[in-house]
Parts: C-alpha cells; structure tokens; sequence
C-alpha cells in the first residue's frame, strides 16, 4: 500500500542558536516532540527523523515511539544532504510522498499536515506546500516522482531547486497558521515562537 511519509530535518549543528534546536522548548515539549506528534496525528504512514552532531544527546531525551532515526554523517554539507539520507531509508514504491519539516519551523498543526496530504491527492499536484499572508512555509509536500530530482539537486541549492524547476506543479495551501514562516534560528525567533500558542 503506497504511504504518505513524513520527514523531520534535524541534523544542523544549531550555532547561531546556542543549542539544539530540536530540544529547545516550546509549550512543554521539545520542537521536535512537536512535530513527531504533528505528524503521528495526521495521515503519515512512517516517519523518519534525521539527526546529525548531537545525535546521541538527541536519542537520550527523545521519546521517538514508532518513528525511526536516522544519521547524517554529512550534515555539514546541508540541509539537502540530511532530506537525501531519509529518502533513501525509505522503502521504495511504498511510499507517493513526502512531507519534509524542518525542526527550526516546530509551530505548525497535524491539522495542516492532514490539509496538504489531502491537497496533494485531490489535486496530484507534485509539490504542495503552505502559505502564510503570500509568503511561503514549511513544511512542503513531495512527490515521490520528484525524489530523483531532489537525489541530484545541487547541494549549495537544496530542494529550492527541484521547486524552482516546477513552478506549474507547485500548489500553495493558504493558512492562519504563521508557524509556517517563524524559523527559529537565533534566539530572538526564539523569544517569537515563546509568545504564541500551540495551532489548532
């Protein structure tokens, strides 16, 4: 039976940061913890976190449940890298996308991931993804055809290439949710995201 899987990019070294974005805490739980359970509570068959540098520090507070980890050796050669090694732990033909979160985005609902899973089939649309007031957000939908394009995508580009390539097959999903936009790379985005609460 095909699968909709859900990717969560965490592998980053967090140094603008300061500290592990996935542990930083956000209405009680981790940015990580956030998102497993964003994607546990919508239609995500398997899920596949992918760590870095601190993996094991990572692995010792986390509860991962059904979802499985995998490692970026590579993660300083970017976010593309760490998207590249989930795609290939996944099982292949199993699996019609991908939903790609990234850890530094943690604010978003399994409500809107169920909406652009539910997007994607009713449209066939190989990219959907979510926008906030016109500008656009994580996470974003990918079809499997697109998996190759992304396996050969330059490294210095990232996944922006493969969308920069389909802008007929690009589907943009409105939402109130401004999590979508908020990425969390310093600690003054930090102090942004500790003011809003929890989507839906």
């Amino acid at each position: 039976m095909e699968r909709i899987a859900g990717i969560i990019l965490a592998a980053g070294k967090s140094s603008r940061m300061g500290e592990d974005k996935a542990l930083l805490h956000w209405a009680g739980r981790t940015f990580l913890e956030h998102l497993l359970t964003a994607l546990k509570n919508s239609q995500v068959g398997l899920v596949r976190v992918v760590l870095g540098p601190n993996a094991e520090e990572v692995e010792r507070r986390i509860e991962f449940g059904t979802a499985e980890v995998v490692i970026n050796r590579d993660w300083e050669k970017g976010q593309l890298s760490s998207l590249l090694v989930a795609l290939d732990s996944l099982p292949r033909g199993m699996v019609e996308a991908a939903v790609v979160c990234l850890v530094d985005h943690p604010c978003v609902s399994s409500r809107l991931i169920q909406t652009l899973i539910e997007k994607f089939r009713e449209t066939g649309k190989a990219i959907v993804m979510p926008t906030y007031r016109g500008r656009r957000g994580h996470p974003v939908l990918f079809a499997a055809a697109l998996f190759d394009e992304l396996r050969a995508a330059p490294l210095d580009v990232g996944a922006r290439h493969v969308v920069l390539q389909h802008p007929d097959d690009i589907l943009e999903v409105p939402t109130e949710e401004e999590g979508v936009v908020l990425n969390v790379n310093d600690p003054a985005a930090y102090e942004k995201v500790l003011q809003i609460s929890p989507p839906g």
